[in-house]
């Protein structure tokens, strides 16, 4: 066997062969994880300085959300840790900022 049909062979075994519910909500979960990215990136483009709009901890909050569910699934420790904790960073920026536009509009009144 070449070393091109071993590749095909575990491209198709890997991303064809096991695909499932549980592989689409994975990829769904990883694609809103890395709209974050693309949407700090596009705000500070416009900026032209760091920003990091609360689209991004919605962005990360879904994301986070549907991967440590993903991760629970698949029973892989180190991958619920990880998305676990991050929960808890994105709730309380979310949480924060809350908190500030309350406190902007009590001053504005």
């Amino acid at each position: 066997m070449t070393l091109i049909s071993e590749l095909g062979t575990w491209l198709h075994d890997v991303f064809v062969a096991q695909f499932d519910a549980w592989i689409l909500l994975g990829f769904v979960a990883q694609g809103l994880f890395t709209m974050r990215f693309v949407v700090q990136w596009l705000a500070s483009e416009r900026a032209k300085r760091s920003v990091v709009p609360i689209a991004f901890w919605f962005f990360s909050l879904g994301g986070g959300t549907l991967l440590l569910i993903y991760a629970i699934q698949r029973q892989d420790p180190v991958f619920i840790a990880g998305q676990g904790l991050g929960l808890f960073i994105y709730i309380r920026n979310l949480w924060l900022i809350a908190n500030e536009r309350r406190a902007a509009m009590a001053d504005a009144e």
